[in-house]
């Protein structure tokens, strides 16, 4: 055995390690040629996902250490389903090796877990070509470089969570390949259950696509094959349901959580154009990975030129290459008919990085390429020849009669170095044909090809940077340990629950990095239903809720939701109840004196339909008051800069006068004695408003926030005396015109505010929050129901004095609890949706399969 090891590794070692090393290789130059390497002011992610995957990663390496629990994260926007959150974004066989960084070397522990992923792709591609083709072993190296590096992956780098299933295709696909020639079930139910633990979303494509490839291999030779069918789904469907662990859950939480399909009704794919492949092949080629973007299925020109020869060799048979064929036309035909590219992607529109199966196109023409070499003799070189021809005049032909408009991304470097390559493998052939350099012929071609694939992995990292901007990395830390330490003092500093809010935060996601219970989020997994109403609440989460934003709200929802403490860059935030206690840096820590606890008990009227269905209603109803807290007054405007009136019907609009400049209106606002006032400020136009930023002036302190993204009301500050001040709003837009509904000023009365909430914290319901546990304990003298901000999931369970009871969905958005008079211990448990059922069927199915291979042993000690 010993031997054996030692033979394999001096005959294959060399040709494994190269195809690690020469991935990794190709995408360290590239990154370090365009300004990233370890150290370096630039992360390997794009400016709009560094910080929210850096800050999701800190959060599981916080789970590695013990700070956070592994089902359920109060940092998630109020709190969220983290077993659903980790089934998409982290239950990846990498991501553990956070644990060896600090949470603010995140951005540097996604640099090499990135690269690991591509020299872990390369490493699975020579595994399946080495166990699947005959050819030199360079070429195994060649073609395992191409598949690592492919478009697609090197494209989508920045979506680091789906890299790992292109580690696992190609073992699926060899696991399948296994089962069918060898009767050896164990690399296909260990693929797919790594797959479908790692990313249950690319997880359905791979499977899809693995099913229909096992189909079509099946038919080839059914006679055959046909023994197979029974070996290849006992491990698929074991697999699948050892995987419910994760997958079950997370789709009882997408569906609880009102995710929704997008609409059928249209046929033809908008946006294509019948040349997207064709450009998409050549060398070198990035449009955008925003909307609009044709899919990215390049993975090399030798691939597809022994692709194409696959459909013309004599020497395969016609029944493979219809079958085979019928896989393209379905991948090709995904693209341009609507319906069929919804169901890749689960029914669900991509929002940005579109064709998210066209991976799939990439992979089955290096896989037909493979299964072409193996074919190819000196006799057929001529017809190579001509392919190469043939596609040497449509590039030419697509390069200058192909819509320049549509086109006009086609870099003439890369059409260029596309034409230099296919001339370059012209000439090998030729020189193949004549019996020259037939033993270093694989070595040179495994060079180009190296060569071809660092120059497009080159022009796909600049796209990104060009598309969307590497972030640089003191965008990440140059705060950190400011806001770090101000963070820990307010752990130190309470033992109960509270939340907090970056006023200037870093992005989306601070708190799963800093780890602090807040309201601000950018999730694809998140609850809607909760995001929702805090949206009726005047926390801005529109559309399909995958963001949600804490700023320019009112001091009402502060204290309903404990938001104890603000982090601000600012030395006065005037807000009424907000004192500075601390600084540290650039960053001041103000405590809010007027917040309520976690629970507040409130009658059953709350229930009712058109109940308390925005921040004053809900106020009024918790204190049992009448007294309205907010008056409205209007603004004079004052003066325009670079702005004209063009219309005053429904809303305002301004015409620029310079569209290269600033434009501003200044508004006069009168304000009363002891209030806070807001000035409520809203897009008429959402479009033509969606990337305008608004910076507010108000007293000589400024704040920049998007005026789609953030609230409606933008703070003015806390008067003690009437005053009369001066507003004035910068908007910075590329736009020719702002859109805006006619703006009033909100004047919340700060001692009837007062009034409101010492009545409710007289019903307040302290929790004892730890882990997935929230637990109190109330004396009622009536029955009353306990009101939570507590984000309502189905994955809760409730118990009153140990005895599970039903929760009542108020809104489907917080936890409510009816409890009857008299003393009670409460407790909230949550514990995924699903999630008993799919560990059971975990254990199930691993003690299937192992029963499984146990008989197909005994089976074949019968047979022999």
């Amino acid at each position: 055995m010993k031997n054996k090891v030692t033979r394999w590794i001096r005959e294959n070692g060399i040709y494994l390690l190269l195809s690690i090393i020469i991935p990794i290789a190709l995408m360290t130059l590239s990154y370090f040629l365009i300004g990233i390497y370890p150290g370096s002011e630039r992360t390997v992610m794009a400016s709009d996902s560094f910080s929210q995957y850096s800050n999701f990663h800190a959060s599981f390496n916080n789970v590695l250490h013990g700070k956070q629990n592994i089902f359920y994260t109060w940092y998630g926007s109020l709190g969220l389903n983290y077993w659903a959150f980790s089934a998409y974004y982290l239950n990846g066989i990498f991501t553990p090796l956070v644990f060896f960084f600090d949470n603010q070397a995140m951005p540097e522990a996604l640099y090499f877990i990135t690269l690991i992923k591509f020299g872990a792709m390369g490493a699975a591609f020579w595994f399946f070509s080495t166990q699947t083709f005959k050819f030199s072993k360079w070429l195994h190296v060649s073609f395992s470089t191409a598949y690592a590096l492919m478009a697609y992956a090197t494209a989508y780098s920045e979506v680091i969570m789906w890299l790992d299933a292109f580690v696992y295709l190609p073992l699926i696909i060899l696991g399948i390949n296994r089962i069918m020639d060898k009767g050896k079930p164990v690399l296909l139910f260990i693929s797919y259950l790594l797959l479908f633990l790692s990313n249950f979303y690319m997880a359905f494509m791979i499977g899809v696509f693995s099913f229909m490839y096992y189909c079509v291999r099946l038919m080839t030779d059914f006679k055959r094959y046909r023994k197979s069918i029974i070996n290849y789904l006992v491990p698929s469907f074991l697999a699948g349901g050892a995987s419910m662990v994760t997958i079950l859950p997370t789709v009882l939480d997408l569906k609880n959580n009102g995710e929704s399909l997008s609409d059928f009704s249209r046929f033809w794919q908008p946006d294509t154009g019948a040349w997207d492949l064709v450009t998409k092949s050549m060398a070198g080629i990035y449009d955008t990975s925003k909307f609009g973007s044709a899919p990215f299925v390049y993975i090399g020109l030798l691939p597809l030129i022994f692709c194409l020869y696959y459909f013309v060799d004599k020497k395969i048979p016609l029944r493979n290459k219809l079958l085979y064929g019928s896989l393209f036309v379905l991948l090709i035909a995904s693209v341009y008919i609507s319906n069929l590219n919804l169901f890749w992607h689960g029914f669900h529109a991509p929002n940005m990085f579109l064709y998210r199966f066209s991976f799939l196109f990439s992979f089955l023409v290096i896989l037909l390429a493979g299964y072409s070499i193996e074919q190819i003799e000196k006799s057929d070189v001529e017809k190579i020849i001509n392919i190469i021809l043939l596609l040497l005049a449509v590039f030419l032909a697509t390069y200058f009669f192909a819509n320049r408009q549509r086109y006009d991304y086609i870099q003439p470097i890369s059409f260029i170095i596309t034409i230099l390559l296919l001339v370059s493998y012209l000439i090998l052939l030729l020189i193949y044909k004549g019996n020259k350099l037939k033993k270093v012929l694989p070595i040179i071609l495994a060079v180009v090809m190296v060569a071809e694939a660092g120059f497009n992995t080159k022009v796909m990292l600049e796209g990104i940077k060009e598309d969307w901007g590497y972030a640089g990395r003191s965008v990440y830390d140059g705060h950190y340990e400011d806001i770090e330490t101000l963070v820990e003092k307010t752990k130190r500093e309470n033992d109960d629950f509270y939340r907090m809010e970056n006023m200037d935060s870093i992005s989306r996601n601070d708190s799963f990095n800093y780890g602090y219970s807040g309201v601000t989020m950018f999730s694809s997994i998140r609850n809607r239903h909760s995001s929702s109403y805090l949206n009726n609440l005047g926390f801005r989460s529109t559309g399909s809720n995958l963001n949600i934003a804490y700023v320019n709200n009112t001091l009402i929802m502060d204290s309903l939701l404990g938001i104890k403490y603000n982090l601000s860059k600012q030395e006065d935030i005037n807000k009424y109840g907000f004192e500075k206690i601390a600084t540290k840096g650039k960053y001041n820590l103000y405590e809010n004196k007027n917040t309520l606890p976690l629970g507040v008990l409130t009658d059953k009227e709350i229930y009712e339909p058109n109940a308390v269905n925005n921040q004053t209603e809900l106020i009024k109803h918790l204190s049992g008051m009448e007294e309205d807290l907010f008056s409205f007054g209007n603004v004079k405007e004052d003066k325009l800069e670079n702005l004209t009136l063009e219309s005053n019907d429904d809303s305002l609009t301004y015409g620029k006068e310079n569209i290269a400049q600033l434009s501003s209106i200044t508004w006069t606002v009168e304000i009363p004695a002891k209030t806070q006032a807001y000035l409520s400020l809203v897009a008429a136009d959402q479009s033509m408003m969606a990337k305008t930023d608004i910076t507010l002036e108000v007293n000589g302190t400024s704040r920049k926030n998007s005026i789609i993204e953030s609230g409606q009301y933008y703070n003015l500050g806390y008067y003690q005396e009437a005053e009369t001040i001066k507003v004035k709003a910068s908007f910075d837009s590329s736009q020719a015109q702002i859109s805006l509904y006619q703006p009033d000023v909100a004047l919340l009365n700060v001692d009837r505010f007062e009034t409101s909430l010492d009545k409710i914290k007289k019903n307040g319901v302290d929790f004892d929050v730890s882990g997935r546990k929230a637990s109190a304990s109330v004396d009622l003298k009536e029955d009353q129901v306990i009101w939570t901000t507590i984000p309502y999931d189905k994955g809760w369970r409730a118990y009153i004095d140990g005895k599970k009871v039903e929760i009542p969905t108020f809104k489907e958005a917080f936890l409510t609890l009816p409890v009857s008079k008299g003393k009670h211990t409460v407790e909230f448990v949550f514990l995924p949706q699903g999630f008993t059922v799919g560990i059971s069927l975990f254990a199930f199915s691993i003690v299937a399969f192992l029963l499984y291979l146990f008989w197909l042993k005994r089976q074949a000690a019968k047979g022999e």
